[in-house]
């Protein structure tokens, strides 16, 4: 089953839709991926990106990633409505960094260890914060997390104190 029925996307379907930055991207540095599975008229991340990297014909239209062009800077993470974009780093061989946006509290801190969720809010793992800033009331927070999970792990929990 897919997002038209669960109302969440999989992998595969970001891959058919050509939603996900080839391999050796991926592993040159930050990119973004943008999972956004419909045309709905929003085009906030094309004006926010300082690089025009993210390209639209039209308003409804999927958003598409120039993957040349983007520098993975996560300007876009915190300004998408949608909180459908997200910034992998797998330029490292034995863990990955991954920058999401996240609205909850308690406001993220730097070090902090967090539980790693998937798509349904499932727990998968454990990560630690290694940076976050704020922009309005939506935070991109960078987590280092296994490398195995960059394209599983979509949120976080920080456990309350």
């Amino acid at each position: 089953m897919g997002f038209k029925e669960t109302g969440v996307i999989t992998p595969r379907e970001l891959e058919e839709k050509g939603l996900l930055p080839p391999k050796e991207r991926l592993e040159k540095g930050p990119v973004v991926i943008i999972e956004c599975p419909e045309e709905i008229p929003c085009n906030i991340c094309v004006d926010a990106c300082p690089f025009n990297a993210i390209i639209m014909d039209k308003i409804y239209e999927i958003p598409r990633v120039q993957w040349d062009k983007c520098t993975g800077c996560g300007t876009c993470v915190p300004q998408c409505p949608g909180l459908a974009i997200f910034v992998v780093d797998l330029s490292k061989p034995d863990k990955a960094l991954l920058t999401l946006p996240y609205e909850f509290k308690p406001e993220p801190t730097k070090g902090a260890e967090v539980d790693l969720l998937d798509r349904e809010g499932r727990v998968v793992g454990k990560g630690k914060i290694v940076n976050a800033r704020v922009y309005d009331k939506t935070w991109a927070v960078t987590v280092e997390i296994p490398r195995d999970k960059w394209l599983e792990v979509r949120g976080i929990w920080i456990p309350r104190k």
